[in-house]
């Protein structure tokens, strides 16, 4: 079997605006930010297959776009659904992340919110 072409494409769109999806994380919060910083880790890494990746760049994107069900600007509610799209995501690709994937993203993590703040 030839390869699929969206593999390339995948491949090719790894890199996600950091800045961006930080101001995003720091209003929603470091219970959005853990999922949200996994799921990069996962799109990073070159062991994660490509049918993952696109899943993963997906669940990004639905992060990043300010249009989806609950608006973000809702307080409490407004990042409910990101959330619950995030980690479903993980749940669906969870045997992909590796104990490095969650190293990564943990010191990113603390690195954004530090903990004791």
């Amino acid at each position: 079997m030839g390869e699929d072409p969206i593999d390339a494409e995948v491949i090719s769109s790894t890199t996600v605006d950091e800045g961006t999806l930080r101001r995003l994380l720091r209003r929603a919060g470091r219970t959005i930010a853990r999922p949200a910083l996994e799921c990069l880790e996962l799109l990073r890494d070159p062991a994660t297959p490509a049918p993952v990746k696109l899943t993963v760049l997906a669940a990004l994107t639905y992060l990043l776009v300010p249009l989806d069900l609950v608006p973000d600007f809702i307080p409490a509610a407004g990042f409910s659904d990101d959330l619950v799209a995030l980690t479903t995501l993980l749940g669906m690709c969870g045997t992909h992340i590796t104990p490095a994937i969650r190293q990564r993203a943990q010191r990113k993590l603390d690195a954004w919110f530090p903990p004791g703040r």
